[in-house]
């Protein structure tokens, strides 16, 4: 009889094609590549080679795409080198002849929204990307995870990648989370406890009844940040919730295949009694909802909290981060988090862009008016549709809210979307570090919700304490 396996090495063993010292060969099922490694393409050409299995390469048009003006196209786009990035996308696309979701395309939108939204990430798949948030497919029960541009053209060349075996860690968080609480705040919860390097090396299984309780939209909210803790990648058991949100999306198994693909499925959980290197175990009902107060993730507490002192903090390293961090973001310890004026909104990402986050961000939003600017952008062409169809856009826009296209928009600001400096941001998005979301910006992140409040209040503020929510 073979011993337990985690569900990590389920997928590794089922990819696995050849062997090196401490290497693997994997087989990858789905390369996903946004505008940024053009040089990948340019190298396989310069080599004379085709993309081995272009349908199997999914582009898509999400960094550099403009929220305001789409109609235009490309042409749309004032900034010529984003211009450029998505031209050569396309041009790229139609040469090698690789799926491509184009600014124009009626399911555009950001890699980590589309992938998921129809149907192409199932159990035991193996998914690369050229954005370290692919790790959020891992929601689904598949090993998903960035690599760079080489990796990107080794994929493309041959539809393999070598990889290193990360330690195996599980985070369990037992019980449940309480009203006003959300995968994010969860998220945020955790990497405070671990660290952003708490995770360095290792793929996370997230498991626990509260873990379980998550609809898929959450756990791909949770899976995301993974990346932000320093692992590799996250992943989350398939189960009855994983099944329903697959079945009949456009690149699910359909008819007779349906419950053959199922049964494969439900294999692929940890089997009981499998080891992991660490284990953590964290208390679901004792979260509360957070935000971020430095420039790394870790540096975050729950909105009701005030600002760590940094000379309370034993690690000299993370003492002088904390410091120089506060510098940076204009605040001092001892501030009630809830006392922070806010200057702007931002609620999109891979993140937090899907339906339900924006579900949650118009219930604290209806009948209620933008102390300062918001603007929603909408995770896909696909997202952007539904939410009009149920009227949220309307629930937006009359309380003063911008209502744009879709894209990655500020939570990188390549495309044009930016905080002024000096200005504060309550942010949906995963990354606050120094000049994130443009130069001199500040960031805080937050939930949909939570970036609601701040929008209708000016500052950051409880969502448990708003009305709707």
């Amino acid at each position: 009889m073979s011993a337990p396996r985690t569900m990590l090495q389920k997928v590794i063993d089922l990819h696995t094609v050849e062997q090196r010292a401490g290497e693997l060969l994997l087989y990858v099922d789905y390369n996903v590549v946004h505008e940024g490694p053009f040089y990948a393409f340019d190298g396989l050409a310069r080599e004379g080679r085709a993309v081995m299995r272009p349908a199997q390469t999914l582009g898509f048009a999400d960094h550099y795409v403009p929220t305001v003006g789409r109609e235009l196209g490309s042409a749309g786009i004032a900034d010529p080198e984003a211009r450029g990035m998505v031209e050569r996308l396309q041009a790229n696309a139609e040469r090698t002849g690789i799926v491509h979701f184009g600014i124009s395309h009626p399911q555009q939108g950001i890699m980590h929204v589309v992938v998921p939204e129809l149907g192409m990430a199932h159990p035991g798949m193996l998914i690369v990307g050229s954005d370290s948030h692919t790790c959020t497919n891992g929601a689904f029960g598949a090993l998903a995870f960035g690599v760079g541009a080489s990796q990107i053209k080794h994929v493309l060349a041959t539809q393999t990648l070598w990889f290193r075996q990360p330690r195996a860690l599980r985070i369990s968080v037992d019980g449940s989370l309480r009203p006003g609480v959300s995968a994010k705040d969860l998220a945020l919860a955790i990497i405070v406890r671990i660290g952003m390097a708490g995770g360095s090396g290792a793929a996370i299984e997230y498991a626990g009844s509260a873990v379980r309780a998550l609809p898929m939209e959450a756990r791909m909210t949770l899976c995301n940040m993974t990346i932000e803790a320093g692992a590799r990648a996250g992943l989350i058991a398939p189960d009855e919730t994983t099944f329903a949100y697959l079945r009949g999306r456009p690149h699910a198994p359909q008819g007779a295949a349906w419950p053959e693909a199922r049964a494969f499925w439900q294999t692929m959980s940890t089997d009981e009694g499998a080891s992991f290197e660490s284990e953590v175990v964290i208390d679901g009902s004792l979260v509360q909802p957070m935000v971020t107060w430095g420039t790394s993730q870790d540096e975050a507490c729950a909105v009701s909290d005030v600002i760590p002192d940094p000379c309370a903090m034993t690690d000299p390293a993370r003492r002088t981060r904390a410091e120089h961090a506060l510098a940076y973001m204009g605040l001092a310890p001892g501030m009630a988090m809830k006392d922070i004026a806010i200057d702007r909104v931002f609620i999109g990402s891979c993140t937090n862009a899907r339906l339900d986050d924006l579900r949650d961000a118009a219930r604290v939003v209806r009948g209620q008016q933008a102390r300062i600017p918001a603007i929603v952008v909408p995770g896909s062409m696909t997202v952007k549709r539904a939410a009009e169809a149920e009227g949220l856009h309307d629930v937006f826009r009359s309380a003063g809210f911008e209502w744009r296209e879709p894209g990655c928009s500020m939570c990188t600001g390549a495309n044009g979307d930016l905080v002024p400096a000096g200005e504060r941001c309550a942010s949906t998005s995963n990354r606050n570090m120094e000049g994130r979301q443009g130069k001199g910006s500040r960031t805080h992140l937050v939930s949909p919700a939570m970036a609601a409040a701040a929008a209708i209040t000016g500052r950051l503020a409880d969502v448990r304490e708003m009305a709707g929510a």
